[in-house]
């Protein structure tokens, strides 16, 4: 406990340094908890959170809920990634375009505001994944508190629950583009068909899952718990008829079990972007 507590005092002596920020909000699990640290330290602070459609629109409802809850000055932007064929086309670098978008708009932002920092909640767990998103920070100067001070997910989950943020225990959320294996096309129709697949598994009961879009094909990753429950056969017949509604043509289930980043198990190859363009 003591470590923890240690912890979240170095992030606010960290946050106080730097006088003002931009933070990049998107409602999850650790940028929430960001948010109520920028709160706690009391600098300068602006929570902004983007819209496209490659962002669930739960993760919104949510985002509101808790800048409310926190009291933090927020904005809404809209972003445009699905403007560049470079995103689009689903290459392993996707995301470094992406954040690149982001990060553009959120630097002209605080460029705009005044506040001398961009910063985002990468934590300490999110350095050992493949994520070509870190690599956009660096050409924009974001900052990343929690990684930095060597936060981890379960760190952050623990002094979330401590503090009474109800994020605590959110599932993560990944843009939905995440869903798709590279060098599958991402279209709007696409994401909307993955977004409504997932909220039909939510309204069933199913927390942490995804859905993979192989083009007609829906690949369904649930707990190893939930997987009995999803091939009862009210619930599989249920699940079959909705996502097949959807436009699906092919419902199926991963015998393996759900898994964060399981399209990054094997890799095409295609030549990522090794350096920032602006």
């Amino acid at each position: 406990m003591q470590r923890l507590q240690d912890k979240y005092k170095a992030l606010l002596t960290y946050l106080k340094g730097l006088e003002g920020v931009v933070l990049a909000y998107s409602g999850g699990v650790d940028s929430t908890f960001l948010l109520m640290a920028v709160r706690d330290s009391g600098i300068a602070a602006l929570a902004v959170t983007a819209v496209s459609p490659s962002t669930p629109s739960s993760d919104l409802t949510t985002a509101l809920d808790m800048v409310n809850s926190i009291s933090s000055a927020h904005e809404i932007i809209h972003t445009d990634e699905l403007k560049d064929k470079n995103y689009t086309s689903n290459t392993p670098d996707r995301c470094f375009y992406c954040k690149s978008e982001l990060f553009k708009k959120l630097k002209a932002i605080a460029e705009a505001k005044g506040l001398p920092h961009v910063i985002d909640g990468s934590n300490a767990d999110d350095l050992g994944d493949y994520r070509p998103g870190l690599r956009a920070k660096a050409g924009y100067g974001v900052k990343s508190p929690l990684a930095e001070l060597g936060l981890t997910k379960a760190d952050i989950r623990e002094l979330s629950r401590l503090n009474g943020l109800k994020t605590w225990d959110k599932p993560s959320s990944p843009c939905l583009s995440s869903r798709f294996p590279y060098g599958e096309q991402i279209t709007v129709n696409a994401l909307h068909m993955v977004e409504q697949a997932e909220l039909t598994l939510n309204e069933l009961g199913f927390k942490a899952m995804r859905v993979r879009k192989h083009g007609d094909m829906a690949r369904i990753e649930l707990p190893e718990m939930d997987i009995e429950k999803a091939v009862s056969p009210e619930i599989k017949e249920t699940i079959i008829r909705r996502l097949r509604e959807i436009g699906f043509l092919y419902v199926t289930l991963d015998m393996e079990g759900y898994r964060s980043g399981s399209l990054n198990r094997v890799l095409p190859v295609y030549p990522l972007r090794k350096t920032y363009e602006g």
